[in-house]
């Protein structure tokens, strides 16, 4: 929802969250929707107006002194949003917890009935104002980063499954610039946690601001130079810390380790949609650019990253294309995979490319990293949500499933799509009754 009263919101990160529920029965797809009970959404429309800090949204205050009153609470985190519009997770003792970057926004709902439940409550005195949007979840655990901006660096811990008590795995302090990178998300391998540090780095001036920045909450510093660490997941022992080119990402797919002859592990190999080390990308997603597209070709360029981080001592590490970024139109973000290859070595991966002229991701695409090809999905004016992957159950194939997406038509409307894992042909199509704007993450919850 990006309107209160008559007041439109900016970014397409600051719409008040709605969930869409898909439920397959029998051949037939049932579907619902419904708003997040969020404090902020709540209180947006009881005043008719902003209430919390959004991702590019401050509310207005009446005056100085209600400014520096505002100021107080944003260092308490009182006035964060607790607005879950990111992404939804299942965790492995079944609750449903949508996501936002804010730690307060987290969320509980019933995946059934899509109700609120209420606040999902960390029990353990870590703190954290913000965390990963994107944890990594298992049937076994929940880990997640928080970003530590006083002392720059990175806490990374862990949640066991029926439990809401965090626990600190290990650190990783910053090894430049003025503050940690940006972490939407980060990746896993079988042994090994990656921390990333991004040369676009947190800004705590533009974050005491009332107008957004060109980068809002965020400062691109190239001279701060870019980096990966990888810390163990028993010990929490920063194994590696290496330099690598500037990037710039959301979205991590997925990372797996590489072993020598005698089972040693040489390096670890970690993918990303990487957006070719321009920030821009931020500020082409306010809703005024994504509303206002006129047939020229404006969306920056991105590519399937892949870092190699050496472990055998080396200072520097290697980002690369996987794969020629025109096999699925220089367009790359919302990706999934098999999560049954988490943190292993993988060939498949779901994302959204770009079909050119274009001012947003556009198409639906699989591409093979074996081979270095894409297969692409588009039709003519449509917005295709994150496609996600889900298994067929007992497969052993690593594609053999399906790949669901919703689409945002340009006549309005919006519909689901299935794919055939393998082939990528159309399976079918569900038309909704009414329109959909643009979903962001989803996930996949199994009857039983």
């Amino acid at each position: 929802m990006f309107n209160i009263g008559d007041y439109g919101l900016r970014h397409l990160f600051d719409g008040y969250a709605t969930l869409i529920r898909l439920h397959f029965e029998n051949g037939r797809l049932i579907a619902g929707h419904s708003q997040i009970q969020s404090e902020a959404y709540r209180a947006a429309k009881s005043h008719g107006r902003l209430c919390y800090r959004e991702f590019s949204e401050v509310p207005k205050t009446a005056n100085f002194l209600a400014y520096i009153g505002e100021l107080a609470s944003l260092v308490s985190g009182e006035s964060l949003t607790d607005n879950a519009n990111t992404g939804v997770i299942k965790l492995g003792d079944g609750r449903v917890v949508c996501m936002t970057e804010t730690t307060k926004g987290s969320i509980q709902v019933d995946p059934n009935t899509l109700k609120t439940i209420g606040k999902f409550e960390y029990t353990d005195n870590l703190g954290g104002l913000i965390h990963s949007a994107h944890p990594i979840v298992t049937d076994e655990e929940f880990l997640t980063l928080l970003p530590d901006l006083v002392y720059p660096g990175y806490r990374v811990v862990r949640m066991v499954a029926g439990s809401n008590k965090r626990e600190l795995i290990g650190r990783v302090d910053c090894r430049g610039g003025p503050a940690p990178g940006w972490v939407h998300s980060f990746p896993v391998t079988q042994n090994y946690i990656l921390v990333p540090e991004m040369p676009l780095r947190y800004c705590v001036q533009n974050l005491l601001k009332a107008e957004p920045t060109p980068l809002f909450k965020f400062e691109w510093h190239p001279e701060s130079k870019g980096f990966m660490h990888v810390m163990c997941k028993r010990s929490g022992k920063v194994v590696a810390s290496v330099e690598v080119p500037l990037y710039v990402t959301f979205h991590f797919v997925n990372a797996y380790e590489e072993h020598d002859e005698e089972g040693r592990v040489t390096a670890i190999i970690a993918d990303c949609c990487e957006h070719n080390a321009d920030a821009s990308i931020l500020q082409r997603l306010t809703l005024q650019n994504l509303r206002s597209f006129s047939g020229k070709d404006v969306l920056p360029d991105a590519r399937v990253g892949r870092f190699t981080i050496p472990l055998d001592g080396s200072p520097m590490g290697k980002l690369e294309a996987a794969l020629d970024p025109d096999q699925h139109g220089r367009g790359m973000d919302m990706c999934s995979f098999n999560p049954a290859y988490l943190g292993k070595k993988y060939r498949y991966l779901y994302a959204s490319g770009a079909k050119r002229p274009c001012n947003f991701p556009n198409t639906i695409t699989k591409i093979d990293l074996e081979i270095k090809t894409a297969k692409n999905w588009h039709d003519e004016g449509g917005v295709p949500s994150e496609p996600f992957f889900v298994a067929r159950p007992g497969a052993t194939a690593e594609d053999d499933g399906v790949v669901i997406s919703m689409v945002s038509d340009k006549e309005g409307g919006g519909y689901a799509i299935l794919f055939d894992g393998p082939t990528f042909e159309e399976i079918a199509r569900a038309r909704f009754p009414y329109g959909l704007p643009y979903g962001l993450h989803g996930c996949w919850v199994p009857k039983n």
